[in-house]
């Protein structure tokens, strides 16, 4: 017999009773929900899906600080939701679609954790977490660790295109089964990442996240990142550079003195440091180098 929760005035599905190998019976969703200030539906359904992506994408920033800081990337729940959700900080692509899998999973949405290929015509590794979120008969690609793309799900269908915002985004499948994530810009279709629904394993995350944290050749390493997307802009800091970019493809681009960066961090980005972190970040902060 299924019990059936309550969360405030609201019925919710319990997740599915099965051994929680992602560690979700971890996660406070209450904290969660108020860290982007979500108080809408939580059946799982379309709606809520949309709704919690929005929030999430507009309230988290995308950022590996902890990188350049020597302190390294834990995947474990209960470090990613004390520093993603209690101490308001920001996160890479494991560390925030880890969690939202677990929140959807906690809702009682069914979750499939994937891994992409960004850049996917480059001979990079397969090294980004994505998600698709299964609903009745029809599937939703859930991202919201890829700072410079996805505000909403998109539909995981052939040829499908969505406006989000100003920005315009695209799927697409391959005769092979491998379906692209598409960005349009002015001069066209840009394919931003690869990917296949072969299911991944929290192991192996921790590999890629190894790569991705330590690895000389990672565009986390050597250099501050932080990405910040709204409706109309995407704000990117890469080591000094602070880049503004609008859909139509027109940008701003200025070097940061070392008394810009705490202002930028906290105003733009919503990443709030203590005196000593951001000093070590200036005196270790490295040249530009491209992600991807």
């Amino acid at each position: 017999m299924t019990v059936i929760e309550k969360r405030g005035n609201q019925e919710i599905m319990p997740p599915p009773q099965v051994p929680d190998a992602w560690e979700i019976g971890q996660l406070d969703v209450d904290v969660y929900l108020r860290r982007i200030d979500y108080d809408g539906p939580l059946i799982p359904s379309m709606e809520t899906l949309y709704n919690l992506h929005r929030a999430h994408a507009g309230h988290i920033p995308f950022e590996n600080l902890d990188i350049p800081l020597g302190r390294g990337i834990s995947l474990a729940l209960g470090d990613l939701q004390d520093k993603l959700l209690r101490h308001k900080r920001g996160g890479y692509c494991y560390e925030h679609n880890l969690l939202f899998a677990a929140l959807l999973e906690n809702l009682g949405f069914e979750v499939h954790r994937l891994v992409a290929r960004v850049q996917p015509d480059k001979p990079g590794p397969q090294t980004h977490m994505t998600l698709i979120v299964s609903l009745g008969d029809r599937m939703w690609l859930a991202d919201v660790g890829f700072g410079a793309a996805l505000l909403e799900p998109i539909p995981l269908k052939d040829g499908v295109v969505v406006h989000q915002g100003a920005w315009t985004n695209g799927i697409t499948r391959q005769d092979n089964g491998t379906w692209r994530l598409r960005s349009q810009g002015p001069d066209g279709w840009t394919d931003l990442y690869a990917f296949t629904r072969e299911p991944r394993h929290l192991n192996d995350y921790a590999v890629y996240n190894h790569y991705t944290s330590t690895h000389p050749k990672s565009p986390f390493v050597g250099q501050i990142v932080a990405i910040r997307m709204t409706p109309e802009v995407r704000h990117t800091l890469r080591g000094r550079e602070f880049v503004t970019a609008r859909p139509d493809g027109s940008m701003n681009r200025r070097e940061l003195r070392d008394q810009d960066l705490p202002a930028i961090l906290e105003n733009t980005f919503g990443i709030h440091l203590n005196p000593g972190e951001v000093a070590k970040l200036i005196r270790d902060i490295a040249p530009v180098k491209g992600i991807g």
